[in-house]
């Protein structure tokens, strides 16, 4: 067990649930543009948002903002330990820096004494692209070993000072190095772990190497909060986040939603009708929160072959045949309907069930 930090009342390590980070993109000088959108962030499941201090208007402005919002606000702060302090007096809830881009220890120790005074934590964010210049020329470039022994560097810094809320992130855009460096630096220390690809990519290509790097790290039980960084609008990194948790059983899914990929027996646009019934059941899963209705299976199958098995063991379910489809409700076939009504009759289903309509 990692030791815990509580950043503006989300627990981080030490068995607590496992938070999902973001980080807003609007320019933070914008008061009401950033607020906006850490809105989005917050409705679609982030749990802290990080915002970009680069100049003190901007650390101004992340005062005002952090009145108008009730999520944890995180600052994060390059080069400038005096942003890292206005920050800090503005309500910072964290912050986030790298000690080695910071400065000399006078200025280090000016951010650690006014994280003291607030009694919010620091994270100590190591980055591949960022590494200190000794460390490079030790290892010849960037490596797992490099990466870990800067983490330990700026952890001992720190420590140092007599201050131990710390929060790590190492993260590099090398799926297999960003493992082994988590895997070095687990077993040396007791903090916990903000973990993630950093520059994973866009929405596509960015959403497997995360999944991949971000998955095998937890299952190794290694990781106490999350951050997916895919280019382009930020509720996407939430959305693909919680997608992860669900998969490993980290965070619980209202609805277990199965779909069968298609082969040719299907007699029925498959795609058309599971992509209908899933973007019907997002309001469902609102809904579900306010009336406390318990998480449910929905199984959406192509053929005969593994389509009634699956739609019998799920509480509500469909297998196609050519053309038509069966509908099942806990187990039992309630109804034959034909292709165009498949979607909008399963839903029926489920709200009436659910008590949803």
């Amino acid at each position: 067990m990692s030791r815990q930090v509580s950043c503006g009342g989300v627990l981080i390590g030490d068995g607590a649930p496992i938070s999902i980070q973001s980080m807003t993109n609007t320019d933070t000088r914008n008061v009401a543009e950033t607020v906006r959108q850490i809105g989005r962030l917050t409705d679609a499941g982030c749990d802290i948002v990080r915002c970009a201090i680069p100049d003190m208007e901007a650390a101004d402005a992340f005062g005002q903002i952090k009145k108008l919002v009730k999520t944890p606000l995180v600052a994060d702060i390059h080069f400038d330990y005096r942003l890292a302090v206005a920050a800090i007096k503005n309500g910072a809830d964290k912050v986030r820096i790298n000690p080695g881009n910071i400065g000399n220890r006078d200025r280090v120790k000016a951010v650690v004494d006014a994280a003291k005074e607030r009694q919010i934590p620091i994270r100590i964010g190591v980055n591949s692209g960022s590494l200190e210049k000794e460390i490079l020329e030790k290892y010849q470039g960037v490596t797992a070993e490099g990466l870990a022994e800067s983490a330990l560097k700026n952890i001992k810094l720190i420590e140092d000072m007599d201050f131990s809320d710390i929060v790590l992130s190492l993260k590099s855009s090398d799926v297999r190095l960003n493992y082994r460096a988590h895997k070095l630096i687990f077993e040396k220390m007791e903090y916990p772990l903000h973990i993630g690809i950093t520059e994973a990519g866009t929405v596509e290509s960015g959403k497997a190497k995360s999944a991949i790097g971000i998955g095998a790290l937890l299952l190794e039980g290694i990781g106490d909060t999350i951050r997916v960084s895919l280019t382009g609008d930020p509720v996407n990194e939430v959305f693909f986040a919680a997608e992860i948790l669900k998969a490993l059983d980290l965070k619980k899914s209202s609805i277990h939603f199965i779909s069968c990929p298609t082969c040719g027996r299907c007699g029925v646009d498959l795609a058309k009708i599971t992509a209908d019934v899933e973007t019907a059941l997002k309001p469902v899963e609102d809904r579900m929160k306010q009336n406390n209705v318990s998480s449910f299976s929905v199984a959406v199958m192509g053929c005969e072959v593994n389509g009634p098995g699956e739609a019998k063991d799920a509480d509500f379910g469909v297998a196609c045949g050519k053309g038509k489809g069966l509908i099942f409700k806990n187990g039992e076939i309630v109804k034959t309907v034909q292709e165009e009504d498949i979607a909008k009759e399963l839903i029926l289903y489920i709200k009436q069930e659910k008590i949803l309509v």
